[in-house]
């Protein structure tokens, strides 16, 4: 699979394509759509569900060096009034905070990121690690792992230095569920 067929299957869903087209219009500094919402757009197409099947939430990551709560409620107040219109749930977070809360969230340490992308290197699964953005009339996609993973719904774990068992298990879980057509690799 090449970035453009990614990209051409991830406009498949309207909720994909609708952020996409409208996301550029806030100017966020380093501003991603990532993981779920673009492998699980694949999943459903390939296996022949609603495109938008299991899907929980759409979210955005950002990176910008204002690092106050406010300024990232700021952003995401103006994400939900752009996308007032969208019945999808948008989560937004700005990656050059997520070391400030995620200690005290998950137990484990986050060092600080320097881009959005960053934050999309460390998810807990190859086959999450996606990113697409609208950008000059195309799109950039970021995909560190490749795409063989999510083409063939292969579940593997990605062993970063913030690597969780029970938060992997959790979500195979839930993934298995939705889409059994899964192959889920053990955490350890």
């Amino acid at each position: 699979m090449t970035e453009v067929e990614f990209a051409a299957v991830v406009l498949r869903n309207p909720v994909n394509a609708a952020l996409l087209q409208r996301l550029p219009s806030l100017g966020l500094p380093d501003w991603w759509l990532v993981s779920g919402c673009l492998s699980q757009t694949l999943w459903n197409i390939q296996s022949g569900r609603d495109v938008q099947y299991g899907i929980r939430d759409y979210d955005l990551f950002y990176f910008d060096p204002d690092m106050s709560y406010e300024a990232e409620d700021a952003v995401i107040r103006r994400v939900r009034d752009a996308c007032a219109d969208i019945s999808a749930a948008i989560e937004v977070r700005n990656q050059a905070r997520v070391h400030l809360w995620f200690g005290e969230k998950f137990e484990a340490p986050y060092p600080p990121l320097r881009q959005a992308s960053d934050g999309i290197d460390r998810f807990l699964m190859p086959c999450a690690q996606l990113g697409i953005r609208a950008h000059g009339g195309g799109y950039d996609v970021y995909a560190p792992a490749g795409f063989d993973d999510v083409k063939n719904m292969i579940v593997r774990p990605n062993r970063v230095p913030n690597f969780q068992a029970e938060q992997y298990d959790a979500k195979t879980v839930r993934w298995k569920a939705l889409w059994p057509e899964l192959t889920v690799l053990p955490a350890y």
